[in-house]
């Protein structure tokens, strides 16, 4: 990182050894680096890693019913998270046609498990179709029909290596307490739709799903026992570290 004062800095001393050979500091000015990339540019990111059949399918189930599944950028950030846990036991709110699913179960162990919830018991059937379209074996997604709320305090304390949040925003505060409580030590936390269709960055926007997702997006980032970051990946993903700490 070269700075506008160390440039100064050079030229000064420059200045005062004219016998010195001239030395030509390149920066990279810090407009290049701030402005924001162009669609084409997204884009790209977004179709990095390419979708198969299966997943296609999934997405014209997904409009048909209605759902808004997580992008595909999205999606491979999934898998890369799973892939890099090692995950073997991961929990999903808001299962849709199975499009996030997917990508999650591609990502865990091979003897990974999702559980996987969502108040609409047709949408699972449709994601079960996904998991069988895709070679899934049926042991390895459990599916579970019932509000996050009801279904979260019923999981295990400490059993599991990422929970990955696409329910009512509203709810995505208690969403996150509840992951706290669900992660090992070292397990990673998710939430979609974290800049919600560009309202949250607006202060103008004061809708309940913006408003709540905004109040989110401050309790992880002041939370020390959290280590967070906000990729701008589909309509934003917000992931969070549970951070390791030894006992006394």
């Amino acid at each position: 990182m070269c700075s506008r004062s160390r440039r100064a800095g050079a030229i000064e001393s420059a200045a005062e050894q004219p016998s010195a050979p001239r030395t030509r500091v390149t920066c990279l000015q810090e407009d290049t680096i701030t402005t924001p990339i162009k669609p084409a540019s997204w884009t790209y990111a977004e179709q990095f890693v390419a979708e198969d059949d299966v997943l296609a399918a999934a997405r014209a189930r997904a409009e048909e019913v209605g759902v808004s599944p997580i992008s595909a950028g999205g999606g491979a950030a999934l898998r890369f998270l799973a892939s890099v846990l090692d995950a073997r036991a991961v929990v999903e709110i808001g299962t849709g046609t199975g499009v996030s699913g997917l990508w999650l179960l591609r990502g865990m162990r091979s003897d990974g498990v999702l559980t996987t919830v969502d108040i609409e018991a047709e949408h699972q059937r449709l994601a079960k179709e996904t998991f069988s379209d895709a070679g899934i074996p049926g042991n390895r997604a459990r599916t579970i029909a019932g509000a996050g709320l009801d279904v979260l305090p019923r999981l295990t304390d400490g059993h599991y290596d990422l929970v990955f949040c696409d329910g009512d925003k509203r709810e995505y505060a208690a969403y996150l307490a509840e992951a706290v409580r669900l992660l090992r030590p070292g397990g990673v936390v998710a939430f979609d739709n974290a800049l919600w269709h560009d309202r949250v960055a607006d202060p103008a926007q004061r809708d309940d799903e913006t408003t709540a997702i905004r109040e989110l997006g401050r309790t992880i980032a002041d939370n020390e026992a959290l280590v967070s970051v906000l990729l701008p990946v589909g309509d934003g993903l917000l992931v969070a570290k549970k951070v390791w700490k030894p006992e006394a």
